[in-house]
């Protein structure tokens, strides 16, 4: 047999199995999105979020730092945290304590989205949020209002109530109309 013909064999053999876990990974992605529920639309332009999952070597699994200049004080709220806060409503009539979830911080303040216990399970811009975690007396998941960020000084958080769930902070991190994102 001659020796190019063992050469082109290993080559397609070689594509094949590249082709084949190329859409076993594909399988697995379309998978994961269908369980996630739907995914919101990306604008024009904007690059989808990061395709790598973290935790690999040398990749945290803590939240991103600030991506502003000026970096919030010590024991102030940080992305991915949720805090306890007088959260504004949003025709500026007044305000609210309530759980909330930091997606950006600086020495000013911090753009959070608001959590509600209330069941919203059959809107599209709010997602689910294990609660348990950071809130023991609860005996429901709560929604995260993925809508509009509001903007809460630093004056506003009163306590610190716990971290996102990392999933779903990878989730929120990935829409491209929040800040940061």
């Amino acid at each position: 047999m001659p020796e190019w013909l063992l050469w082109a064999a290993a080559i397609v053999l070689a594509v094949a199995a590249g082709w084949a876990w190329n859409e076993r990974r594909a399988g697995d992605r379309r998978r994961d999105d269908r369980d996630a529920g739907p995914r919101p639309r990306r604008r024009p332009g904007t690059r989808p979020g990061r395709r790598t999952p973290p935790g690999g070597p040398g990749r945290s699994t803590a939240p991103p730092r600030p991506r502003t200049a000026e970096r919030s004080p010590a024991g102030a709220p940080r992305p991915g945290e949720i805090w306890w806060a007088d959260v504004p409503y949003a025709d500026g009539s007044g305000s609210k304590v309530r759980p909330c979830l930091v997606l950006r911080a600086d020495s000013g303040g911090a753009d959070v989205l608001k959590i509600t216990s209330q069941d919203k399970s059959a809107r599209d811009d709010h997602v689910r949020i294990p609660t348990r975690e950071w809130d023991p007396d609860a005996d429901h998941d709560s929604f995260v209002d993925l809508a509009e960020p509001a903007h809460v000084p630093l004056a506003g958080f009163s306590r610190h109530a716990g971290a996102c769930d990392p999933a779903l902070w990878r989730r929120i991190r990935r829409l491209p109309h929040l800040p940061g994102a």
